[in-house]
């Protein structure tokens, strides 16, 4: 049985390797085989079939059948799912919970003690970094607006803010109730009154006409921009630049300020 390779590569979203998902597949087409007959029919080594079949059956994919010579059975490809959906939640609840009991213990307060003392040693110059891909861009804004204790600046495009409302939505929401300043100004059109509407409850929103920009400060002290309009970039291959410096932070607020007064504001 010959089965495309992008089939196969499909196929690993369900969480396995190349050699299971030949052999699950063949299996699938057979109903019942033996591991030999699988081994062939997927072109999967011998000496490397029984383990891929131990593997699948205890991912669930695959039931041994009694007997000799020893065969599998194919569980169906929908109750298969339905196992590899539950594996992931179960999985993902255990490491939630592990993660939570990180939280106050001393393995975090001595790493947070060493990041700490770490940056007093780096040079000012050093703390700036480049982010690849429009999802770490905005893991970094999330990071730098949960960390805010005075004023977070957004300055964003007309589609931009509807994506940064869906993304960032909760970390402003927090950050307004820590008493933080929001301001955010982008092209106010009917495309983003949506997300309009929801920011106004945690930010004051006002019309940015003209200017074409994308970039984010938090308290005078970190900015983040992006090189490049969203409208000419895929969003994997858009780049964001963060750097941490009160000098150039500042300066660029004072600016926006002076911007800020002339916005109209949404009613």
């Amino acid at each position: 049985m010959i089965v495309q390779q992008d089939f196969l590569k499909k196929i690993k979203d369900f969480g396995l390797n190349s050699y299971e998902a030949k052999i699950w597949t063949a299996l699938l087409s057979r109903g019942v085989s033996t591991a030999g007959e699988l081994s062939d029919i997927a072109n999967v080594p011998r000496s490397r079939s029984y383990d891929v079949l131990e593997s699948l059956e205890k991912k669930g994919f695959i039931i041994m059948k009694i007997g000799k010579p020893i065969k599998y059975i194919a569980v169906p490809p929908e109750e298969v799912l339905e196992r590899v959906k539950k594996t992931i939640q179960v999985d993902a609840d255990k490491q939630a919970k592990t993660l939570d009991k990180l939280k106050g213990s001393d393995v975090l307060n001595e790493l947070k003690t060493l990041h700490t003392k770490g940056v007093d040693l780096v040079e000012p110059t050093d703390l700036t970094g480049a982010l690849k891909g429009r999802s770490n861009a905005y893991n970094q804004l999330d990071s730098m607006i949960k960390g805010a204790e005075t004023g977070i600046i957004l300055v964003t495009s007309e589609e931009g803010l509807t994506r940064k409302t869906d993304s960032l939505l909760r970390a402003l929401k927090k950050a307004s109730e820590r008493g933080v300043k929001i301001q955010v100004a982008a092209q106010l059109t009917n495309k983003n009154k949506d997300a309009v509407a929801t920011l106004k409850k945690y930010a004051d929103v006002r019309n940015l006409n003209g200017i074409d920009a994308r970039f984010c400060v938090v308290d005078s002290q970190e900015v983040m921009f992006m090189l490049l309009p969203d409208t000419d970039v895929h969003p994997s291959y858009d780049v964001g630049i963060w750097i941490n410096t009160p000098y150039f932070a500042q300066a660029l607020s004072s600016m926006f300020e002076l911007a800020w007064k002339e916005l109209k504001v949404k009613n």
